[in-house]
């Protein structure tokens, strides 16, 4: 039984954390905490599976059910229904803690991949993606609540470094692996045999939380905060009209196009830090900076493993190895980071990295142009998640340590939130393009992508806060009382 005393830590005269002689000793997966551990890194890893698997096989899914007007909305939309399902999920694990949002998102995950893998034609299965969309990112926050309040201070840092390498092993073996059932059996198993794994997992954390229910309790007298769902829904519509504008003709798609990134944009800002959207300096430079380079990482990696099967002619397990090179090349340069420590400021690691990924994306932009040697675009994306390797630690690292405590919460949660928006309208913006571009479609989408990796490289200076060293603390302040 996890004692109710693990979740803090008495702080001593000279100023040391001195460990409770009641608190547990040993690591994440010791007796007290082993079950809960393992179920945590279990749903990490069904997730991330999952996300690398489909992005292998969405190429074949789409041909198959004669959907490729859909392919990149089948990939934006649960971006976009995360921002939803993030902010929903924070709010219910605040009034009744984190168990009651950790089911129902478990849940409907299983839903939207049943739905997903027994669709019958493309529209279906973006509904599917949607609601395990919803699902899958609302999982994220109440594991975040499990661990600030079950597990002792000087292990959360264990358990997160376990949740980054529950990305690991998907990232090598999860495009293979989706590959070959693809080609051997159907690409409907990659949906739906991932909910075999999703309550086992689900099990072994269920018994673990009873037992500290008190722990993990909310608070009734939380409210909830319908005006940022309602924001949250807002700028979730605004990015998936985005992806909608480019089945309407001319001018109109550019119309509607504009004014639903206007409304995502406006939407947005009450639940991102004030300053982000002129990227002010310092932390709310580096909530804007993450989601740029997430908006050109993820809206190009949808688009390598399809041109390597459309145009070089790949099977889909061959075309996924590309994703295992930068899964691998993400979790080196993390670690090289990491053991540079503060030698190495945050703003450089950025500035390296966002360097590193638009140099990637030029060189990727060429095998498309030139239909240069696949080979070369291998190389490329394994240099491209090096760079966010490189830098994505830093973006969490500056936010807390730019951030007020009380603050801490929601600008981390801005992160991700930005990130998601991002991703789903970069997604919608190389769509669009891509539909009036014809033959040369792919080679557009990395234009646009480009544009957007050097964007960030013109705002990784801005990280660095005014006067560096001034101690800055950014408390909650909503873009839209401010900004």
């Amino acid at each position: 039984m996890i004692d109710s005393s693990a979740g803090s830590e008495p702080v001593v005269a000279d100023g040391r954390r001195r460990r409770p002689r009641d608190t547990p000793r040993g690591g994440p997966l010791s007796q007290p905490y082993r079950w809960l551990s393992i179920g945590m890194f279990a749903l990490i890893f069904i997730a991330a599976f999952e996300v690398m698997a489909v992005t292998t096989i969405m190429p074949l899914v789409a041909e198959e059910l004669h959907g490729e007007s859909l392919f990149a909305l089948a990939f934006s939309v649960p971006f976009a229904a995360g921002v939803v399902g993030m902010v929903a999920s924070g709010n219910w694990a605040d009034r009744s803690g984190p168990l009651p949002p950790l089911i129902a998102a478990g849940v409907l995950f299983s839903i939207g991949l049943v739905i997903a893998g027994l669709a019958p034609n493309m529209e279906v299965l973006v509904l599917g993606r949607l609601v395990h969309g919803i699902g899958g990112t609302a999982v994220t926050v109440p594991l975040y609540v499990i661990v600030a309040r079950v597990y002792p201070e000087h292990l959360r840092a264990r358990v997160f470094a376990g949740f980054a390498a529950a990305w690991v092993i998907p990232s090598i073996v999860g495009p293979a692996v989706a590959g070959v059932i693809a080609e051997q059996a159907s690409w409907r198993w990659v949906f739906l045999g991932v909910i075999v794994l999703v309550l086992p997992a689900a099990g072994m954390m269920l018994r673990p939380l009873l037992r500290v229910h008190d722990l993990v309790a909310g608070d009734p007298t939380v409210r909830w905060s319908l005006s940022r769902l309602g924001w949250s829904v807002l700028a979730a519509a605004g990015a998936l009209g985005v992806s909608l504008a480019k089945e309407l003709g001319e001018p109109w798609r550019w119309v509607v196009a504009a004014a639903a990134i206007a409304v995502a944009v406006v939407a947005v800002r009450p639940l991102l830090p004030a300053g982000t959207l002129r990227a002010a300096r310092g932390m709310p430079a580096t909530v804007l900076l993450r989601a740029v380079v997430a908006g050109a990482f993820f809206g190009s990696e949808i688009y390598l493993p399809y041109l390597l099967i459309d145009r070089y002619e790949f099977s889909p397990s061959l075309a996924g190895v590309v994703l295992t090179g930068a899964g691998l090349s993400w979790a080196a340069a993390s670690w090289v980071q990491g053991r540079l420590g503060e030698r190495m400021s945050n703003t450089d690691a950025v500035r390296v990295g966002t360097g590193v990924l638009a140099v990637a994306l030029v060189a990727v932009l060429a095998v498309s142009a030139f239909s240069l040697a696949p080979a070369v675009a291998f190389v490329a994306w394994t240099a491209a998640g090096a760079g966010m390797g490189f830098m994505y630690p830093r973006f969490s690292v500056a936010v807390l340590e730019l951030s007020a405590k009380s603050a801490q919460g929601f600008n981390s949660a801005a992160l991700n939130i930005g990130e998601a928006l991002s991703s789903a309208i970069a997604l919608a913006i190389t769509a669009l393009v891509a539909s009036v571009a014809g033959t040369a479609a792919f080679t557009a989408d990395f234009v646009v992508t480009v544009l957007i990796a050097l964007v960030g490289v013109v705002l990784a200076p801005r990280m660095r806060p005014a006067g560096e060293g001034g101690g800055l603390r950014y408390g909650v302040a909503p873009a839209a009382s401010v900004d």
